[in-house]
């Protein structure tokens, strides 16, 4: 998506590709952008694509640049002799010797982190990273092949989804998790002690998801050596997602201006600090490297005046999730008549429930608040504010509102579009059980969903291509 397109107006829908019925990349895939098509939607946007560390989360990968093989259906068997695969390791030898390695070692040491490897290996000693060319080669070679695929795959995705209009919407987390290849390969980059281990950690302090806030664990930059460093592994993560997504979302966007610091001794994120970090000399050269800006800054929580300031001066969206309106704040940036156009509008977002489930866990007199400011009426089959007909309306009547809202990009979750409930939910962040494992069916998929939504989008006028 071309930066001076953002503002066309258009909607899209979320969905991992974890969610597609199989949970891999194979004909699904195409099945689901003919349903985006059919639909007029012109965007699908999914979580971070990378390999999940120990669990499922996306937010948590071994690596900032590889892809999950977990997405892989079948492939072929490797040979070394395609063409394009040797160009491959070549143009991302950069990443992928790193990772591939760090796969084969943290197999070798039943998946200890890196950090508590021998010395050799923990340090990447000369004499050992000779010897691991020779020794793991084949292991290398294999593991470097699976990326490729996924590489060949999600190029033809894509080009696949621009085809039809369709435009890729991206994620990429903040930080990178301590236990992985890159932190690894550049530990000077992290705030880590001379073990490997962090002396401070990220994360967010209380608000409305926890009491005690979020204690992610992960290091936190040495921007000293980065800026020294002129940015550069920054420079090559964002190109690399930009090769992959017409758009790419910043998650935690004000730990670019500010980001709590965490003694990496406190069990919780509630003693923390907050620290001024250079995003703004960061986005400057990203802009100056790529050329353009195709960035949605993700700026839920506590957004100070800089966050904004920040945001505002280098022409970036922010966020604005339909969930968060409604209390008795007029300047609620989440109220429908306060949302602008550089902004991306959400019923919610893969940390909220679904619409749906969001509803029905409400206190009856909170219900009955939002029927009267969505105009929902307490008659015929709506009668009951409890009663699942009146939830499913209120879905709908959320979509719309996002729909007609100002903002340039509309974004509707897919368990929104098929009024699903709380069993339905991707994630609950500061949990670690059940999160990530929804899918839907194409059984679910009734014949007129795809009118029923070209029909909100026509009359919203996002039909932009």
């Amino acid at each position: 998506m071309k930066s001076q397109d953002f503002y066309d107006r258009r909607a899209g829908v979320l969905l991992h590709p974890t969610s597609l019925p199989s949970r891999v990349l194979d004909r699904d895939v195409e099945r689901w952008l003919g349903l985006l098509d059919a639909a007029g939607f012109s965007v699908w946007q999914v979580l971070p694509l990378g390999e999940p560390q120990g669990g499922l989360s996306p937010y948590q990968c071994i690596s900032a640049f590889a892809m999950n093989p977990a997405l892989l259906g079948d492939f072929p068997t490797l040979d070394k002799t395609v063409p394009g695969y040797i160009e491959f390791c070549a143009s991302n030898h950069e990443w992928l010797y790193d990772y591939t390695l760090f796969k084969v070692l943290k197999q070798m040491y039943d998946d200890a982190p890196w950090f508590e490897w021998p010395d050799e290996w923990k340090y990447r000693q000369p004499h050992a990273m000779q010897r691991a060319f020779h020794d793991f080669k084949d292991y290398v070679a294999e593991l470097s092949w699976e990326q490729y695929q996924l590489f060949v795959r999600w190029r033809e995705i894509k080009q696949k989804a621009n085809d039809k209009g369709i435009s890729l919407f991206g994620d990429i987390p903040l930080f990178v998790a301590h236990d992985s290849a890159d932190v690894w390969a550049h530990p000077e980059q992290f705030l880590l002690d001379e073990q490997g281990s962090m002396t401070v950690v990220a994360g967010v302090p209380p608000d409305y998801y926890s009491e005690t806030g979020q204690r992610w664990g992960n290091p936190h930059y040495n921007w000293e050596v980065m800026r020294q460093e002129n940015y550069a592994w920054w420079l090559s993560r964002i190109n690399h997602h930009l090769q992959e997504f017409d758009l790419l979302r910043i998650d935690h966007f004000r730990g670019l201006e500010s980001a709590w610091v965490i003694d990496a001794a406190c069990e919780t994120a509630v003693d923390g600090y907050w620290h001024r970090m250079p995003g703004d000399e960061l986005l400057t050269k990203i802009n100056e490297d790529a050329g353009h800006l195709p960035i949605v800054a993700e700026d839920l929580g506590i957004i100070t005046p800089e966050v904004t300031a920040l945001r505002k001066k280098h022409n970036l969206p922010g966020m604005s999730v339909l969930q968060f309106g409604f209390d008795e704040h007029a300047d609620n940036p989440h109220k429908p008549n306060n949302i602008h156009q550089d902004s991306v509008v959400y019923t919610g977002t893969h940390d909220n429930d679904t619409t749906k489930g969001w509803y029905q866990g409400l206190d009856l007199d909170v219900k009955n608040d939002i029927l009267q400011t969505l105009r929902i009426h307490s008659s015929g089959d709506h009668a009951d504010p409890e009663g699942e007909g009146t939830a499913n309306l209120v879905v709908d009547k959320l979509i719309d509102n996002a729909m007609n809202s100002q903002a340039s990009l509309c974004m509707i979750p897919m368990q929104d579009c098929l009024h699903l409930g709380s069993e339905a939910r991707m994630n609950t962040p500061g949990t670690i059980e059940g999160n990530w494992l929804w899918s839907f069916s194409w059984e679910q998929i009734h014949d007129d969903i795809a009118a029923d939504m070209k029909l909100r989008i026509e009359t919203a006028n996002r039909l932009a291509r």
